[in-house]
C-alpha cells in the first residue's frame, strides 16, 4: 500500500493530492509574491485593473475552450476566429470594408455596437458550428478540422480587409474595452459574468452533465440514451460564440480590428485551460 493511501486511512493531509488540486493556485499565489517584491507598484489597483482587462479576452475564450476539452476535444482555430468576428464586427460597426472607407469621400454610416456585438456573436458561433458539423458527420479528428480552420479563418479575415486595419469606433462601442463600472473595468466584468454562467451550466444542469458525460466515455453516452453529436456540435458553438465576444470586447478595448489578432491565441487559451484544472482527456 502507498504512503499516500496509508495517510488517508490514518485521516492525515494527502498533500500529493492537495498539490494536484491546488497546484496552479498555489503556484499562482508564488508569482504574485515574487512579482509583488520584485516590483512593488505590481499591486497597484491602476496595474491590477489593467491585468484584468487584457487577460479578460484570453479568458472569454478559455470558458468556451473549456466545454470542447471537457469533451476530449480541441479547437484550434480560436486565435483566426477571433481575427475573423473581430473584423466583422468592425465592418458592421464603421459599415464597410478597409477599402471601401478609404475610397469613400462622403463618409459611411455603420450600424452601430449592438450590431457589431450581434454580427460578432452569431458568426462565431456559426463558424463554431460549421466545424462540429464537419466533426461529428464526417468523422474527422478535431484538431485535423480546427486547424484547417485556423488556416481558413485567417485568410477570410486576410480577404475583408485587404490586410489593413479598420479603426475609430465610436465612443459606445469603445466603452465595452475601456469603460470602467465604478473602479472595475468593463471587459473584466463581462468575464466575470460569463464564468458564473458557465460554471451554473455545467454544474447545476442536464447539459452540463451531458458534457461531462460524453467526455468521459462517448460511446457510453450514447448508449445511455444521450445525444452525442449534437452535444459535440454544441460545444463548438459554445466556444465560437465566446470567440465572437471575446473579439467584440478587443475591438473595442483597441480602437481597432486588426487581421494579425489572435495570433498564438489557440495556445494561449488551451493553456488557460489545462493550467486552470482541465484534461485534455475529457
Amino acid at each position: 500500500m502507498s504512503v499516500a493511501g496509508e495517510q488517508d486511512q490514518r485521516g492525515g493531509i494527502n498533500f500529493a493530492r492537495l498539490l494536484m488540486s491546488f497546484g496552479p493556485l498555489l503556484f499562482l499565489v508564488a508569482l504574485i509574491i515574487v512579482f509583488t517584491v520584485l516590483k512593488p507598484s505590481f499591486m497597484d489597483p491602476i496595474n491590477l485593473f489593467n491585468i484584468t482587462r487584457q487577460i479578460s479576452i484570453t479568458g472569454l475564450i478559455a470558458l468556451g475552450m473549456t466545454f470542447v476539452i471537457l469533451t476530449a476535444g480541441i479547437d484550434l482555430s480560436v486565435g483566426s476566429l477571433l481575427a475573423f468576428c473581430g473584423m466583422v464586427a468592425a465592418v458592421v460597426a464603421k459599415g464597410g470594408t478597409a477599402n471601401t472607407l478609404s475610397l469613400s469621400t462622403s463618409g459611411t454610416q455603420g450600424f452601430g455596437w449592438f450590431a457589431a456585438l450581434l454580427a460578432a456573436i452569431i458568426v462565431g458561433a456559426a463558424a463554431g458550428g460549421v466545424q462540429g458539423l464537419v466533426i461529428t458527420r464526417l468523422k474527422v479528428p478535431p484538431f485535423v478540422v480546427t486547424l484547417g480552420g485556423l488556416t481558413v479563418f485567417r485568410g477570410l479575415t486576410l480577404t475583408i480587409s485587404n490586410g489593413g486595419p479598420i479603426s475609430g469606433f465610436d465612443a459606445s462601442m469603445r466603452w465595452f474595452g475601456t469603460g470602467l463600472i465604478g473602479p472595475v473595468p468593463v471587459p473584466a466584468l463581462i468575464f466575470a459574468a460569463a464564468a458564473i454562467l458557465c460554471h451554473i451550466v455545467l454544474r447545476y444542469t442536464r447539459y452540463g452533465r451531458a458534457v461531462y458525460a460524453v467526455g468521459g466515455n462517448a460511446e457510453a453516452a450514447r448508449l445511455s440514451g444521450l445525444r452525442v453529436d449534437r452535444i459535440l456540435v454544441s460545444v463548438y458553438v459554445i466556444v465560437g460564440f465566446f470567440a465572437g465576444l471575446a473579439a467584440f470586447v478587443l475591438s473595442a478595448r483597441l480602437n481597432s480590428s486588426e487581421a494579425v489578432a489572435g495570433i498564438g491565441y489557440e495556445l494561449t487559451v488551451i493553456s488557460a485551460v489545462v493550467i486552470g484544472g482541465g484534461s485534455l482527456f475529457g
